[in-house]
């Protein structure tokens, strides 16, 4: 249990720092000097007599150029930068700013950038001061050398990146992305390390100290507390859910009976809320970020069924994940047994990703058919409750669409998509 614990933490904390732009640059920066320093432990080896002579100017000339390019390229860097952030954050949802600030290519672009900066000052005052020796200065030329082509492959490379990022594309494949990895993480781990909710009363309540979103639950901290006061926890409150002073985060009981006299401070500090819903142990969160960029394409303003179109493929793909059978091997064995968590309800999970496109996009006949045809694929799954919720969600929207469209060949065609729902009504009844 504490490998897997110290697992899921450390990936939290990596994602927390991922999303800070200043963090791989100021990292690259105390590279670059320990770099440009470690050239004159080559002057006290046996380098001194085979390294051959570098003039000590050629390699000035070499940093010069490198120390007055580097910090224009990279004000350049940041403010391309800052135009596709602020370009996903309109075209898109500002929602997807923190993907898009998360961006790999861009942040090691950035870095390059500012660490090849720093490391020609620290070389150029080292060089001026007569502060290496033959070995030293070869090493350096080396160094310096393989830094000047790597910024140029870097610079090539980001070229290319910073066209697209910011991209409407570009920022549905990131939330996609993100929206993915979470929902196989819950898939694999539903219960988050605890155990199922046990039909029984649930106990005293928890509430939280401050008002915000879930971000992230220790499930083994509230395993080890209630251990030690022989209790058992049950989560009411998963990530992604807004806490308020009346909704209670956790129940605590023992056998059914209330506490009330235990100090349940370790349990509200187990959840961290935050301002913000974070994807990473949010699956319903990439959802509705999906969902509201198509309900931007869909606004009077924009008119883009395309993208809408676009962004009801997607959900296709991220249910149908969710409805694979997870792997054996990734069945971990409940490690907390006194920690007891609901499922992910796929009828909110529905409701996050359709309703809107159902409701703006009633009256687009293409986005209409378009989305009672995913709902079809998706009510010819396995899983009884993604066939129920695609059903009922065919259902109201062909509601929906029936109270806008004025033209009846394309409510015909609306109705035709939706047959599905409708004949899956009727057997039921």
């Amino acid at each position: 249990m504490i490998s897997t614990v110290l697992t899921d933490r450390v990936r939290v904390f990596l994602n927390r720092f991922s999303h800070r732009l200043w963090v791989k640059p100021l990292l690259v920066c105390l590279l670059s000097i320990a770099v440009a320093f470690a050239a004159k432990l080559a002057d006290g080896t046996e380098l001194v007599e085979i390294a051959p002579k570098v003039s000590s100017a050629s390699i000035e000339a070499l940093l010069s150029v490198m120390a007055s390019s580097m910090l224009v390229i990279a004000t350049f860097s940041v403010g391309s930068m800052v135009s596709a952030y602020a370009s996903a954050a309109n075209t898109a949802t500002p929602r997807s700013f923190i993907l898009v600030v998360a961006d790999d290519a861009s942040q090691n672009a950035l870095s390059t950038f500012v660490g090849a900066f720093i490391f020609s000052i620290v070389a150029l005052t080292a060089v001026k001061n007569d502060y290496f020796q033959t070995a030293g200065l070869f090493i350096l030329f080396l160094l310096t050398t393989f830094i000047f082509g790597m910024v140029i492959f870097t610079f090539v490379r980001w070229v290319d990146r910073i066209a697209r990022l910011g991209r409407m594309a570009t920022t549905i494949e990131k939330v996609e992305k993100a929206a993915a990895d979470a929902l196989t993480r819950r898939r694999n781990t539903p219960h988050l390390g605890g155990v199922s909710v046990r039909p029984q009363a649930r106990g005293r309540a928890v509430y939280a100290a401050n008002v915000g979103y879930v971000q992230y639950i220790n499930i083994a901290a509230m395993q080890r507390w209630a251990e030690k006061n022989e209790l058992r926890v049950v989560i009411a409150a998963l990530p992604g859910t807004f806490a308020a002073p009346n909704r209670p985060l956790a129940y605590i009981s023992a056998d059914g009976a209330e506490q009330t006299e235990i100090d349940c401070t370790c349990v509200a500090e187990s959840f961290q809320i935050g301002d913000t819903r974070l994807f990473d142990d949010d699956p319903r969160f990439g959802l509705v970020v999906l969902s509201e960029i198509a309900g931007r394409a869909l606004s009077p303003a924009v008119n883009d069924p395309g993208t809408a179109i676009c962004i009801i493929g997607t959900l296709v793909r991220l249910f149908t994940l969710w409805g694979e059978p997870a792997a054996v091997d990734d069945k971990p064995a409940p490690e907390c047994d006194r920690v007891e968590v609901p499922h992910v309800c796929v009828q909110d999970m529905f409701d996050d990703a359709f309703t809107a496109i159902a409701r703006d996009g009633a009256g687009v006949v293409e986005v209409a058919v378009r989305l009672q045809k995913a709902l079809e694929s998706l009510a010819s799954s396995g899983d009884g409750d993604i066939r129920a919720a695609a059903e009922y969600h065919g259902r109201l929207a062909l509601k929906r669409s029936q109270k806008v469209l004025d033209i009846e060949e394309d409510l015909q065609a609306v109705q035709d998509a939706a047959k599905f729902a409708e004949s899956a009504a009727s057997s039921n009844t």
